[in-house]
């Protein structure tokens, strides 16, 4: 009998289009979830919906902004209609900089990562709560980062938006614990991501290096001696998300090969 533990749950997901998003959809999907898909992205939302369609989801798309605070709600009201229920959320939008030291980061640098990174973590979280804990039930999963629990060098402007996450994350879960919602997050390390890749490419020009030199590095730099996998960092999420899973709440949770470990 196929895996339908999803059957009849919504789930929303943010930065939809690729990468850990994505993933997700089609992990979700195989489940048995009703899926509403966000991202700005449209064309890439459109062509997850069509890969979708042998799974015979049910699947709501809208390209909006997660930093803006009347299109995430409106989104929400939307997904309400929809479906009658919010019952899972990801919050994984997220967007990266340019490799740079600290000191050649502009403000603006600062203010992109905190407008995408954690505005969209905290207004997510400030209308899927009170639709989920009317319910008295909810699983929230926000999309950190490695870098959001250790430092990054060349990445502190992202780091620092990551860590912010994870102090959201806490912070949300220490109001709802009864609530009936739970909340946490997610803290992969580099994957075999579009992100990843535009990041090592970068490092390996700023370095004047061969890109097979950089990934060489990072799988060195790993004790799994190896660069995670998209799907590793979703079944973390599912597993968190799963209605049976009811006492994990308020955590951060590494997905890194054990590079934070040591």
């Amino acid at each position: 009998m196929a895996d339908q533990r999803f059957a009849g749950q919504t789930v929303m997901i943010t930065g939809a289009a690729g990468g850990f998003g994505a993933e997700a959809a089609r992990r979700f999907a195989a489940l048995g979830a009703r899926l509403a898909l966000s991202d700005r992205d449209e064309s890439g939302l459109e062509r997850i919906r069509t890969q979708l369609k042998d799974s015979a989801a049910d699947v709501l798309i809208e390209a909006y902004d997660v930093g803006n605070e009347n299109e995430t709600k409106a989104h929400i009201d939307q997904i309400l209609e929809r479906f009658g229920s919010l019952d899972i959320a990801l919050n994984n939008a997220g967007i990266c900089h340019d490799l740079k030291p600290l000191t050649q980061l502009a403000v603006e640098d600062l203010d992109r990562m905190f407008a995408v990174n954690v505005r969209g973590v905290f207004l997510g979280m400030k209308y899927q709560i009170p639709v989920m804990a009317k319910a008295g039930r909810g699983a929230i999963v926000n999309m950190a980062s490695a870098a959001g629990l250790v430092g990054a060098g060349m990445l502190s402007a992202y780091a620092a938006s990551k860590h912010a996450v994870v102090g959201l994350t806490r912070s949300a879960a220490d109001e709802t614990g009864r609530s009936g919602v739970r909340i946490n997050a997610v803290c992969p390390s580099f994957a075999q991501t579009a992100m990843y890749q535009t990041f090592s490419e970068a490092l390996a020009e700023s370095q004047n290096r061969p890109a097979s030199e950089i990934d060489a590095a990072f799988t060195k730099r790993s004790p799994m001696g190896r660069v995670i996998r998209s799907d590793e960092v979703i079944s973390a999420v599912l597993w968190l998300a799963d209605p049976h899973n009811t006492a994990v709440h308020g955590q951060a949770i590494p997905v890194d090969g054990g590079l934070t470990a040591v």
